[in-house]
C-alpha cells in the first residue's frame, strides 16, 4: 500500500510545543520589542550554555554567521580560505563575498566530511605557490556529523589558520562526547526550518570564547554600528539581525531537542543496521555522534539513482539529492581553485548519494516501510 510519507516532519514537532511557542509569541506581540528583544538575548545565554561557547550573536541567517567572523578577521582580497566541495553554496560564498579565495578540498569517502590529507595538501599548494596567503579553515559538519576538528585544529595551529566550524547541519554532534566547539575558533550554524534545531523563518548564530571578536561581530551585525553611539557607525558591517519572534520559537525547541538529538540518533542506527546490506550508510567518526540533519546512503555501483529515486517516489516515498554537484563543478565556483586540479570523491558522491526521509518522529513502521521500498527498488 502506498503512503504519503513526509521528508522531514516538523507538523509533529510544531503539535507537541504548540501552546508554548503561541505564549512566547504572544508575549513578543504584547511588548513589542520586535528587534533585538528580550528573548534574543535570553536565546544567546541559553545556546551558550548549551554550545559551551563564552559568547554567542544570534544573526539573520546561517549565511551572515559564516561571514560575520571572516568579516571581522578582515578576510580580503589575496587571501585563501579553504573548505569542502562537498557542501551548500553558502560555504564558499561568504569567501567570495569578501573577495578572498575559497581554496576547495576533498571529502573522505566514507564520513564524507572534509578530509585532513587533502586540506593539508591545499595548504602546501598555496604555500609553494606565494601568491595568496593561507586565512582561515571553514570546515563542515555534513548530514549533521561533525568533521574531524581534532586533526583540523592541529593542521590550523600548524599553519597559523583560524578554524570555522560551518555547523548549519550538524549543530549538537559530538567527538568523543565533545562539540565542535572544543577545536573551533568560532562556530556558525543556522535555523533555517529544515535544520535540527529551526526556527519558523531564517535565523543563524555565531559562537566563540573570543570577547574581542564577538564585540567586533556584533557591531557588523548592525550596520557596524559603535554600540556606545548607534550614530557613529565605525564599520562597513550589514544588517543580520534575527528577529524576535524566532528567538522566541527557539527558546521552545531548544528546551526539547537534546530529546530529538537522541531520537535522531536511536532511528539513524536502526536505518544503518538494515541497510547496510544494501547501500553505504554515512560512516560515524569515531565516537561520533550526528544530528542526522539528513540520513544519506551512497548506492550500489551502477545502480540507477533516478530509477531508484522514482520507485520510491511512486511508492510515497520522498526523497533529495545533497549534492547533485559540488561547488567546483558549478557556474559560478568554476574558476576558484581546487586541490591538486581534481576532486574525485567529491565528484564520486554527486554521482552516487541519496538521501531517505528522516526526522525525530518518524516511526518504526514507517521506516520498515522505506527500507523496503528501497531494498524493492535496488532489486528491480
Amino acid at each position: 500500500m502506498t503512503q504519503n510519507i513526509p521528508f522531514i516532519d516538523l507538523a509533529t514537532q510544531r503539535d507537541r510545543i504548540r501552546e508554548k511557542v503561541d505564549r512566547r509569541m504572544a508575549a513578543v506581540l504584547d511588548h513589542g520589542a520586535f528587534i533585538l528583544g528580550p528573548e534574543i538575548r535570553e536565546f544567546e545565554a541559553e545556546l551558550s550554555r548549551f554550545g559551551k561557547m563564552a559568547h554567542t550573536l544570534s544573526c539573520a541567517s546561517g549565511t551572515d554567521a559564516l561571514a560575520l567572523p571572516l568579516m571581522a578577521w578582515d578576510v580580503k582580497v589575496g587571501d585563501a580560505v579553504f573548505c569542502p566541495s562537498f557542501t551548500f553554496a553558502a560555504t564558499a560564498e561568504v569567501v567570495a563575498w569578501l573577495g578572498a579565495t575559497p581554496y576547495f578540498v576533498d571529502v573522505d569517502p566514507a564520513t564524507f566530511n572534509m578530509d585532513p590529507a587533502s586540506l593539508q595538501a591545499a595548504i602546501a599548494e598555496v604555500e609553494a605557490a606565494g601568491k595568496l596567503r593561507p586565512r582561515a579553515i571553514i570546515a563542515v559538519d555534513l548530514f549533521g556529523q561533525p568533521a574531524d576538528y581534532p586533526a583540523i585544529r592541529r593542521i590550523a595551529d600548524a599553519h597559523g589558520l583560524k578554524l570555522i566550524s560551518d555547523a548549519a547541519q550538524g549543530y549538537g554532534g559530538t567527538i568523543d562526547g565533545e562539540l565542535s566547539s572544543r577545536w573551533s575558533h568560532v562556530v556558525s550554524t543556522s535555523f533555517f526550518p529544515a535544520k535540527p534545531l529551526g526556527c519558523y523563518g531564517d535565523g543563524g548564530a555565531v559562537q566563540t570564547d573570543d570577547a574581542e571578536l564577538f564585540d567586533i561581530m556584533a557591531s557588523l551585525r548592525v550596520h557596524g554600528q559603535n554600540v556606545e553611539d548607534k550614530y557613529d557607525n565605525i564599520r562597513i558591517g550589514m544588517n543580520a539581525r534575527m528577529d524576535t519572534l524566532q528567538a522566541a520559537i527557539l527558546l521552545e525547541k531548544l528546551a526539547i531537542f537534546p530529546d530529538e538529538l537522541a531520537a535522531r540518533s536511536r532511528i539513524a542506527a536502526r536505518y544503518s543496521a538494515r541497510l547496510s546490506n544494501i547501500a553505504t550508510p554515512q560512516k560515524l567518526l569515531r565516537d561520533a555522534t550526528s544530528t542526522w540533519a539528513q540520513y544519506t546512503v551512497r548506492l550500489p555501483s551502477g545502480a540507477d539513482r533516478a530509477a531508484v529515486a522514482a520507485s520510491l517516489r511512486e511508492a510515497g516515498v520522498p526523497t533529495a539529492i545533497y549534492y547533485p554537484k559540488p561547488l567546483h563543478q558549478q557556474t559560478a565556483y568554476k574558476r576558484f581553485p581546487v586541490v591538486g586540479g581534481a576532486l574525485p570523491v567529491s565528484d564520486a558522491l554527486a554521482k552516487d548519494v541519496i538521501s531517505l526521509p528522516m526526522h525525530a518522529y518518524l516511526d518504526e513502521p514507517t521506516q520498515d516501510y522505506i527500507i523496503d521500498a528501497l531494498a524493492t527498488a535496488l532489486a528491480a
